[in-house]
């Protein structure tokens, strides 16, 4: 991978930025999501954020390799924090955990501001973004699902807006399996929650010979209400 020939997953992630957007990429590695776009758009500008000293360095000797050092700055923080309130217009996060993208943007929600679009790729636990996203005044508007390299990633992008109406029915079926994606259900998406309820149906059956405690049950009854919920949508 390059700044010119991107994994499956950032071409997807770089597909939905707006042309002449001013991006933010945090977490940005090797800056090839940036690069890639403002090499392929001229009006695109970049702001590539790490946290660590080593990607950070090596940001600025890719981006400046490709000669874009006019067009995208590297800043070294954690998270939104390399970013100022109205400075870009669309904010990338890829390649880390729903987790712990749901804490960046909480932690810097202030910097959000002026920001019109977000394009997220949790590698694990994209349900956790879909409802942050859903507290915070954030419209869901499409969302990915794709195998590469035998690994399955989630993509998630969202507008600002008001998303009751796509949660006005089964709202945790649509928040643990994407609403978008459960229309399409396709090959990644069977793969990946089949493998999730044979993960689940092993712990289920490591409770059978767990001391019961309320902790215990309840873990149980959260196992089988989402066991519940896959298999509903899998079946159709």
């Amino acid at each position: 991978m390059n700044e010119r020939h991107l994994s499956e997953r950032l071409i997807r992630v770089a597909n939905y930025v707006p042309k002449g957007a001013k991006v933010a990429d945090i977490g940005s590695d090797h800056a090839y999501l940036p690069c890639y776009l403002c090499l392929d758009d001229p009006e695109c500008t970049a702001i590539a954020g790490e946290v660590n000293e080593g990607p950070f360095q090596s940001a600025k000797k890719q981006v400046e390799k490709s000669g874009l050092a006019e067009r995208i700055d590297v800043r070294k923080g954690n998270g939104l924090e390399v970013l100022a309130p109205n400075e870009v217009d669309t904010v990338t996060i890829a390649g880390m955990g729903g987790s712990l993208i749901s804490t960046i943007l909480d932690e810097g929600r202030d910097k959000l501001e002026g920001v019109k679009t977000l394009i997220l790729q949790p590698n694990v636990s994209a349900h956790i973004i879909r409802r942050w996203l859903r507290e915070n005044g954030w419209l869901l508007i499409a969302e990915e699902i794709l195998e590469e390299d035998n690994k399955i990633y989630e993509i998630l992008i969202a507008n600002r807006g008001d998303d009751t109406y796509l949660y006005e029915e089964h709202t945790e079926q649509k928040i643990l399996l994407g609403p978008y994606l459960i229309k399409e259900a396709n090959s990644a998406f069977h793969r990946k929650w089949q493998e999730e309820l044979k993960n689940w149906k092993r712990v289920l059956a490591q409770f059978e010979n767990a001391n019961a405690n309320e902790q215990v049950e309840q873990k149980r009854r959260e196992l089988l209400n989402q066991i519940s919920m896959v298999e509903e949508v899998l079946v159709q």
